[in-house]
């Protein structure tokens, strides 16, 4: 089988409101859709949701990116994915979610080659997951109302909470999403980046007494040894994951071997694709860490392949896909992949 044609096509859709985190606001959920012709008559789609302040992609580098990859890819074997990410690795540094659309429509070929839906390719038996819904950061009154609507008409179980502005703005809020959702809903925490080792430390406790399950990326990403220092003197239950700091295997390996986190969230923009989130998902296993599928203000495209990796790995028992729920309506228009049934998703065989 080759290739013979690729193309990138816009994919635009409104979004209920500018999403606010600690380390930027997301306005906009545009991508690029990348799709791949074969040879055999069979296609794949992938999508690409560059966010500067993390993947450092604009929608526009990234589709000069997608340009100079795909110009190479006609010729090529789509089922020879080890290869392909060996030519883009070598053509350009980074740039995960160009990679990502890529990679994703590879894995759409060879999944649609091997006549099964891309959860059952990658090992999968199972087809349904527990998601949680994220708020973002805005008045304390607004976040408790919004968790509350989450919960109580969309029927999630799960909250991820962003902080990371201001300590007493985060634990305002946090006592009244408690106060307004119960004691039953799970809640986790997202800083991006907003806190130091001493503020950490300091605010665990009380994150604990509020029934937190676990705290996201505290630090800088590029502090992993600051990480580890907070593991090493956590005093609390709560969980501590990574997120900016885990982009590649080779940050995978360090940070496992430090002691850094016990969950790693791997996102598929981060790393470039299905490809390299498999075998981060693998190293984090074989140091007894937990993983966590996240999403960057992605459509069911590139959602519905992240959470196939959650349902193929067992150690990933976490799934922070929900960012269709961001688009105007709480959907992104996209039919097929998976069907939301409340706090959960289940995954097509179509």
């Amino acid at each position: 089988m080759k290739i013979t044609k690729v193309s990138i096509d816009k994919f635009s859709g409104p979004v209920e409101e500018p999403f606010v985190v600690a380390c930027g606001v997301m306005e906009s959920n545009d991508a690029w859709v990348v799709t791949i012709e074969t040879d055999a008559g069979i296609k794949g789609i992938g999508s690409a949701a560059p966010w500067a302040p993390v993947t450092g992609e604009t929608l526009e580098s990234c589709y000069e990116v997608l340009k100079l990859l795909v110009s190479q890819l006609p010729g090529m074997d789509p089922l020879d994915i080890a290869g392909i990410h060996r030519y883009m690795d070598s053509t350009i540094y980074m740039n995960g979610s160009a990679k990502c659309a890529i990679d994703t429509a590879l894995y759409d070929i060879a999944a649609r080659n091997a006549g099964l839906p891309l959860y059952k390719f990658l090992g999968a038996t199972q087809s349904r997951i527990m998601n949680d819904i994220t708020i973002s950061i805005k008045e304390p009154e607004r976040m408790a109302a919004e968790a509350e609507d989450f919960v109580k008409n969309f029927g999630f179980s799960i909250l991820k909470v962003k902080i990371g502005l201001d300590p007493d703005h985060d634990i305002r809020a946090l006592n009244l999403i408690r106060e307004k959702v119960g004691p039953d809903v799970r809640i986790r925490v997202d800083a991006n980046q907003g806190f130091d080792v001493e503020g950490a430390l300091k605010i665990l406790p009380v994150f604990e007494k509020m029934g937190i399950d676990a705290v996201e990326q505290f630090l800088p990403y590029y502090d992993v040894e600051g990480a580890a220092k907070i593991m090493a003197a956590n005093p609390t239950k709560v969980d501590l994951m990574l997120d900016e700091s885990i982009f590649s295997v080779h940050d995978a390996e360090r940070a496992a071997r430090l002691k850094a986190a016990q969950f790693f969230n791997i996102k598929l923009m981060k790393c470039g694709g299905l490809y390299y989130g498999l075998k981060i998902a693998d190293i984090a296993a074989a140091a007894g860490i937990r993983g966590m599928v996240g999403c960057m203000g992605e459509n069911k495209i590139s959602l519905t392949a992240g959470l196939s990796l959650v349902a193929a790995k067992d150690n990933i028992v976490e799934a922070d896909c929900d960012s269709y729920m961001m688009f105007k309506g709480h959907d992104d228009g996209i039919v097929g992949g998976f069907r939301p049934e409340g706090g959960e998703i289940v995954l097509l065989d179509e």
